[in-house]
């Protein structure tokens, strides 16, 4: 399993932990980079910059290896210019940017030798990315949970080695060793895994999000817009199928105006953020629980490590 991707990071397996908002803390790293993968945690799970530094520093402090931090990049996040800079100050391993142009990113981590993987879901992403100097790109597939790509994995790697010679990183509907093989041999450099570490015992969500992973499968998964504005992958709760997946006749209006749609994006983002915090952290019968196709091979609630195995060994 030595790849470009394992050289670049000096990691044993070619494994990213995916940043999961919400879901990844601290621990979760430190036990990944104990399994001799890697991983990145979302800025946006910290309230403050204070929280954010600390679990940059309590990592540190546990492995000398590198990890990475996921950085939304759109105008929503309001706090991108601080969360960077601290990265920036930290010098962390890595950034993964998802959902915007990556270009003030790369432009600052260059300099400082931080790599930087960009989300992308088509070739026409991949190769705008490169050109502005990214490391690798995370082929985002229709398999991925959260924020979801529309091509199937196969087929977007392939289109993506086409297009751009930095390595390629598949996301999406990893779920047991063989997957994790699969995609190696069609060409990625890596996998990145998300949903599977949900179900985790480090992770800080509560129960009733964990055991919904072993108790719910791949048929019911939803995709749906009303949560974020952004096409995320849900499970299909009674919550889920009450509010429904179309867009509501609020979201329509402001689409179809570009005053409107610029000032209040970023308003419902942060209400549909805040129902995804609310639904991971306590009972609720608002249950936005975030996952991916993959919970169909999620059996039992295992530790980091023990996820880690399933994979590679």
């Amino acid at each position: 399993m030595k790849t470009d991707i394992t050289d670049m990071l000096g990691i044993k397996y070619p494994v990213i932990m995916a940043p999961m908002f919400l879901v990844t803390n601290a621990q979760m790293v430190i036990e990944a980079l104990k399994a001799d993968i890697t991983a990145a945690i979302p800025a946006l799970n910290f309230r403050s910059d204070s929280e954010f530094r600390n679990a940059i520093s309590e990592i540190k402090n546990h492995s000398p290896k590198p990890f990475g931090v996921n950085l939304i990049v759109n105008k929503s996040n309001y706090k991108l210019k601080k969360q960077l800079s601290t990265c920036l100050e930290m010098n962390v391993g890595f950034i993964i940017t998802s959902l915007g142009n990556p270009e003030d990113v790369i432009s600052q981590c260059k300099p400082m030798g931080i790599k930087v993987f960009c989300d992308v879901i088509n070739s026409s992403q991949a190769i705008k990315v490169e050109k502005l100097g990214a490391d690798a790109v995370i082929a985002v597939n229709s398999m991925a949970g959260g924020h979801t790509g529309i091509i199937p994995q196969k087929k977007l790697v392939s289109q993506l080695l086409e297009c751009v010679k930095i390595p390629v990183i598949s996301a999406g509907g990893i779920s047991r060793k063989d997957k994790v093989e699969e995609a190696i041999n069609i060409g990625a450099q890596a996998v990145s895994v998300g949903t599977l570490f949900i179900a985790s015992n480090e992770a800080s969500v509560n129960d009733n999000y964990k055991n919904a992973l072993v108790e719910y499968g791949a048929e019911d998964i939803i995709l749906t817009r009303n949560i974020s504005g952004t096409p995320l992958t849900v499970i299909n709760t009674p919550y889920m199928q009450k509010i429904g997946n179309k867009k509501s006749m609020y979201s329509n209006i402001i689409n179809r105006n570009s005053w409107l749609k610029k000032y209040f994006r970023m308003i419902f983002m942060l209400v549909g953020i805040r129902s995804l915090e609310n639904a991971a952290n306590q009972p609720t019968y608002k249950t936005v629980w975030v996952a991916g196709p993959s919970i169909e091979d999620i059996h039992e609630i295992k530790s980091v490590k023990e996820i880690v195995d399933s994979l590679v060994k």
